[in-house]
């Protein structure tokens, strides 16, 4: 063969001269082994190429089968917070409601009572199951108490408004517009800003009219106790009433700020509402003087006293002793002059010291009701 043709290598050894022939057939058979080890060299990188992509691919699917398995497991550990969050914030809610529905209703109220129960049963049963958060999680039972809880609040709300109705009634027949007391009463608020429990939503809309509704309840209620409508004396007749009449010592027509009551000498002279004393002294005119200061620009003012049981500062009670009867200043005898002001301008006692009953009862209940949410809080 012309392209590998017979070779004969001279080799020098110990001063001699070797030739060694190296024939065609041989020249392919190195050839040959050459060309296989170079074939299987390459043939063995490729493979070892080969394995490296596959496994960089089989790590590669592994890193995002991690990464995905990671991102459910958060996911879930997520929601299960926030279910865990909801149920606890449900918790509250409840406990909440219950404690408002005690203080201020008593279990007096069937209907109410009725969805009361039935939430709390169903908080009661989400609290001890604790809705299996370590098994699977399903917020669905959460949905069915929040629904129950909103109904629950509508049925209170309505409660709450026709209790407050009632006491609206009740101002209303003392001669007093209740809307007006709610509005004065409304500009002196104030207390730590609490934020709404469940921060990351806004009041569901059953519990901002549940909150308005209890905030003119309240009102209303405050207004109302502080109403006088408690006799200032035991003394069991008027001599003289509001309005028109003949002035005592020159006969002339004059105009009368008050109510007299008749009585001995020393009679206990009592608050007729609860209030804080704002004068203990002598004006002109009217001897000495106790004037208590109440809720919604009403004062009442105990005159022509022959001594005082009280000072200036101290908070009283109905029916709390804050005088004894006299005689003094502008007198003819020993009795009680009482008179009741709104905002400075006198109006006529008469309705105040004659509140019907069911006035005293809706007072009373205010009164009770407020004495609750006090123990509570």
């Amino acid at each position: 063969m012309d392209f590998c043709p017979e070779r004969e290598i001279v080799v020098g050894t110990g001063g001699e001269l070797r030739s060694i022939r190296v024939t065609s057939a041989a020249q392919f058979g190195i050839a040959a082994i050459l060309l296989s080890l170079l074939l299987g060299a390459m043939a063995l990188i490729l493979s070892v190429a080969t394995t490296r992509a596959d496994i960089a691919r089989e790590r590669a699917a592994i890193t995002a089968q991690s990464r995905a398995v990671a991102a459910a497991a958060s996911k879930s550990a997520r929601y299960r917070k926030s279910v865990e969050q909801r149920t606890r914030e449900l918790e509250a809610r409840q406990d909440f409601m219950d404690d408002l529905y005690r203080a201020h209703f008593g279990e007096d109220e069937a209907e109410v009572d009725g969805a009361r129960a039935e939430a709390s049963k169903q908080v009661a049963g989400a609290r001890s199951e604790k809705l299996r958060l370590g098994a699977a999680v399903d917020a669905k039972p959460l949905q069915a108490i929040d629904a129950r809880q909103r109904r629950f609040a509508a049925l209170l709300t309505h409660a709450v408004r026709r209790r407050a109705d009632q006491t609206a009634h009740a101002i209303r027949s003392l001669g007093l517009n209740p809307e007006a007391l709610v509005r004065t009463a409304a500009r002196a608020q104030g207390g730590p800003f609490v934020p709404w429990p469940e921060a990351q939503a806004s009041m569901p809309q059953e519990m901002e009219h549940l909150a308005d509704a209890l905030a003119r309840m309240e009102l209303l209620e405050a207004s109302l106790k502080t109403i006088p409508s408690g006799r200032p004396t035991m003394a069991p007749m008027q001599s003289s009433s509001y309005g028109y009449r003949r002035d005592p010592f020159n006969g002339h027509a004059a105009f009368h700020a008050g109510i007299d009551f008749p009585g001995r000498h020393g009679e206990p002279i009592l608050a007729a509402a609860a209030g804080k004393v704002t004068f203990v002294g002598q004006r002109s005119g009217y001897g000495n003087v106790v004037e208590v200061a109440h809720s919604n620009g009403i004062m009442t003012r105990y005159a022509h006293l022959s001594g005082f049981s009280t000072s200036v500062g101290r908070k009283v009670t109905q029916g709390q002793q804050i005088a004894r009867m006299g005689s003094t200043g502008r007198s003819t005898g020993d009795h009680l002059h009482f008179e009741v002001r709104i905002n400075g301008q006198p109006v006529n006692p008469r309705p105040f010291l004659q509140a019907s009953r069911n006035v005293r009862q809706v007072q009373q209940l205010a009164a009770t009701r407020a004495a609750g949410v006090r123990n509570r809080g």
